[in-house]
């Protein structure tokens, strides 16, 4: 009977031995084992193919830790956030390590906002924004927009709209601020530079309609075609205002592009090729991270080479002249057509696609940079006029054009 006890003791301590070496083997076993393997209820956890090596654990980590140890201190009553809103985070965050302000993820509501946006449903200040080390920057008001009426220029920073600072948006967070119901108000302060204290306006929201081509002919005989924008018009507009220059009989043109924020990059070729050979090179485009080559080059319309007539050529720019418009003017300019006269552009020279990631996601992506036929990058800095000449809010107040009037004065040999 002894014997039988110490047995039945014996087994019992055998068995706790064993259950807690089985319980202590799975609790190992579950904290080294990899974190996204801990996850239940989380779909596509099987691993995609990654172009070089990237170590995802302290991701999961980082996920299986915020799980068991945030507690929300907020006293403010927010949305709550679920998994997939943390999934949409940090797709937001690995875009933005990328660090270009054009690459950006679009979850749900703003992928709606931005598809909206598309459709024209919205009321806004008719400005283009940009970023420019690091700040909301202004590209160029519109011509009759709300923006060029309260007295926004070119190259003013953008510091805050309403209450909010700029200085953590993004560049779509900020465009989402300051667009809105048509008559509304948004209070804007704003950087200006050779200004010492931040300017403070109050601009009405309108719908925007947006202008294209103006021509005008001014004193000596000088011509002007003012561009505002590469739209899929631009090209059939430009050639009937190209024809009312060559019906003029005027042998000067100023090609003024400044403030246009630039378009379609084919409206841009279209247009250069009124002026150059064919097969000259417009713009280069680097693609991917082979950097693969587009050259593309001009159509070869070259119509006063053809009605063998010599034209002298000014182009206007300035910091509101973006993209396709630096295309133009890189191109007219390095191909010895034309002289650069005003300020040094924006320096937007890059491609975006807009890709969908998911039926209500998408990423919009620089896929692609421009270069100048010299292969001088765009967007690394912009182009530098031949002739520097600066433009002040006094000079506007003023109704006087310095830039216009130095093109007007070089066409006439003064």
């Amino acid at each position: 009977m002894k014997d039988y006890k110490i047995y039945a003791v014996g087994a019992a301590v055998f068995i706790i031995v064993i259950g807690g070496v089985f319980w202590l083997g799975l609790y190992f076993g579950y904290n080294n084992q990899p974190y996204i393997l801990r996850f239940t209820g989380i779909s596509s956890k099987e691993p995609v193919e990654i172009a070089g090596e990237a170590d995802f654990a302290p991701f999961w980590k980082a996920w299986a830790l915020l799980n068991e140890n945030f507690v929300d201190n907020s006293t403010s009553s927010k949305k709550v956030v679920t998994n997939q809103d943390r999934v949409w985070g940090a797709v937001s965050g690995l875009t933005d390590s990328l660090g270009d302000p054009y690459t950006v993820f679009m979850p749900p509501e703003k992928k709606t906002r931005f598809d909206e946006d598309i459709a024209g449903n919205f009321g806004g200040l008719g400005m283009e924004v940009g970023v420019r080390d690091g700040m909301i920057t202004v590209i160029s008001p519109l011509p009759d927009s709300p923006a060029k009426k309260a007295g926004i220029m070119s190259g003013d920073v953008i510091a805050k709209v309403g209450a909010t600072s700029t200085a953590s948006m993004s560049l779509d967070e900020a465009i989402k601020y300051m667009r809105g119901p048509k008559g509304t108000k948004v209070h804007l302060a704003l950087l200006r530079e050779k200004v010492s204290q931040p300017i403070e306006i109050d601009v009405v929201r309108d719908t925007i309609i947006l202008p294209t081509i103006e021509t005008k002919e001014l004193t000596g005989g000088v011509y002007q075609i003012s561009l505002f924008n590469f739209s899929a018009q631009s090209p059939n507009l430009f050639r009937d205002a190209l024809e009312k220059f060559l019906r003029s009989g005027s042998d000067k043109l100023i090609l003024d592009l400044r403030g246009n924020p630039g378009g379609y990059l084919e409206a841009s070729v279209d247009i250069a090729s009124w002026f150059l050979p064919e097969g000259k090179v417009i713009v280069k485009e680097e693609r991917g991270k082979n950097k693969v080559e587009t050259i593309y080059r001009s159509k070869g319309y070259d119509i006063f080479t053809k009605l063998n007539r010599k034209v002298q050529m000014i182009v206007l720019v300035d910091q509101g002249s973006a993209s396709a418009a630096e295309i133009l003017a890189g191109a007219l300019s390095e191909n010895g057509v034309a002289k650069l006269v005003g300020q040094k552009t924006f320096g937007k020279g890059s491609v975006q696609e807009l890709i969908p990631v998911t039926g209500d996601t998408s990423l919009k992506v620089t896929v692609a940079r421009w270069l100048t036929p010299n292969g001088n990058s765009i967007s690394h800095s912009g182009i530098t006029p031949d002739t520097l000449v600066a433009i002040t809010a006094e000079d506007v107040k003023k109704g006087i054009d310095p830039q216009k009037d130095k093109a007007v004065k070089m066409l006439l040999g003064k």
